[in-house]
């Protein structure tokens, strides 16, 4: 289990509440926030507490953890008001796959039509 990385990651300081985030949602495992840089009218990052840096560092032992922030979007997404019409989950990894922060998240995504492929 990894601790907060609070020098080099600003989601770590945002979970310690040392660097700004609107928080909408926290427990003991996850924490969730509105994105400083939303694409549609809703949307919320959800991110472990623990720092993990991808989905490439997942362990057999985060299991749990990864179905707790799944969850967690589908509270979200019926506090925010898109169960009914829909909502995109996202998770990138690495570079290649667009992550630019690297502790692992969870992005919730909604409040207007999808485009497919996303772009």
């Amino acid at each position: 289990m990894s601790i907060l990385n609070e020098n080099r990651c600003i989601f770590c300081r945002v979970i310690a509440r040392t660097a700004p985030g609107e928080i909408v949602y926290s427990d003991a495992q996850v924490t969730a926030f509105r994105d400083i840089h939303p694409v549609a009218p809703c949307h919320i990052l959800i991110i472990p507490n623990q720092h993990i840096e991808s989905v490439n560092a997942l362990t057999a032992a985060d299991e749990p953890l990864i179905g707790r922030l799944f969850l967690v979007a589908q509270q979200l997404a019926h506090q925010e008001g898109l169960a009914e019409n829909g909502y995109r989950l996202i998770i990138n990894t690495g570079p290649h796959g667009g992550q630019t922060v690297k502790h692992l998240h969870l992005h919730l995504i909604g409040g207007q039509r999808m485009r497919y492929p996303m772009g």
